[in-house]
């Protein structure tokens, strides 16, 4: 009885197959095909704008608006004329800002997120609440009280005030704090209790608990608000418009700027290639960690 039913099945995948590939085209585009026309349109629409500034990176009349035919000409002068400006200045203030300010978001939103998740005291709930009405609001409102808080504390530490890449590191440290502890307290609700149990039996402190078991399982989660907050403050421009004032100080975003600020004088070709080469490191970041981008982003939304 099996032995005959055997070839039976074996012969009926292939035409089941075969009838699966000969459906008519517009029940395939009904079903599937529609998807495959979509996907291929937003592929194309972001695509588009990364291949014309690369192209006009590599035109040698070195203008944006002017160079409507794609790679017409290609010639690497732009990208040796960077040497000879403050691009390398601009590009290492700005990995600097965004690595601080990475780290800094990471040790304080992780003791903030811990504190919430593991400790019963009074005012948490009204203090998560305020964390979620206060993200909801952008950074860039408050960039004039910004302004004027710095020229006063300016006065005082001088190394907090304005045209200081520390007072910029702060004032991102402080507008990523909300989201990014109510992002990792979700994730840290998914590790269980009963390891800080077993640690504080073993005779562990909550410190010890903290850096030597709870950081290590939540890496996922370290790893996503650190891309997060370095994609974040790499290319922010606003801000550090306002803040910083001296061209050596400058970051790239507000580097790049200053070459098409003015139109007359506007520099399209060394501002395409710049735009490419600051795009490199947070592609390379981007890849490195994308592995923990879906566990990071999905896990915390399972408990808490």
């Amino acid at each position: 009885m099996t032995a005959s039913t055997l070839p039976e099945n074996r012969a009926a995948r292939p035409v089941a197959a075969a009838s699966r590939r000969r459906q008519p085209a517009g029940r395939w585009f009904a079903e599937t095909g529609w998807r495959h026309v979509v996907g291929v349109v937003f592929v194309v629409y972001a695509v588009f704008p990364i291949v014309y500034v690369l192209s006009a990176s590599l035109s040698e009349g070195g203008t944006l608006t002017g160079s409507n035919q794609l790679f017409d000409s290609i010639d690497g002068g732009n990208y040796d004329a960077l040497s000879g400006t403050a691009f390398w200045s601009w590009f290492v203030n700005s990995v600097q800002v965004a690595v601080v300010t990475s780290i800094g978001t990471v040790l304080m939103g992780a003791a903030a997120a811990y504190a919430l998740s593991r400790f019963r005291f009074q005012g948490r709930r009204a203090g998560l609440t305020t964390l979620l009405i206060v993200q909801m609001f952008p950074q860039m409102l408050a960039f004039v009280a910004i302004f004027l808080l710095l020229i006063s504390l300016g006065e005082v530490v001088p190394a907090l005030g304005l045209n200081s890449k520390v007072a910029l590191v702060c004032v991102y440290l402080g507008g990523a704090l909300g989201v990014n502890t109510f992002l990792m307290y979700g994730f840290f609700n998914t590790i269980p209790r009963e390891l800080d149990e077993a640690a504080k039996i073993d005779g562990a402190t909550h410190a010890q608990t903290y850096w030597t078991i709870i950081l290590r399982l939540v890496t996922p989660i370290l790893a996503v608000v650190a891309l997060l907050s370095i994609i974040a403050t790499f290319g922010e421009f606003v801000i550090a418009r306002v803040l910083l004032q001296s061209e050596s100080n400058w970051t790239l975003a507000v580097g790049l700027y200053s070459w098409v600020s003015s139109l007359l004088e506007a520099n399209w070709g060394l501002f395409a290639a710049g735009a490419v080469i600051s795009t490199i490191p947070i592609l390379a970041l981007f890849l490195f960690l994308q592995k923990y981008i879906v566990g990071g982003l999905t896990a915390g939304s399972v408990k808490g």
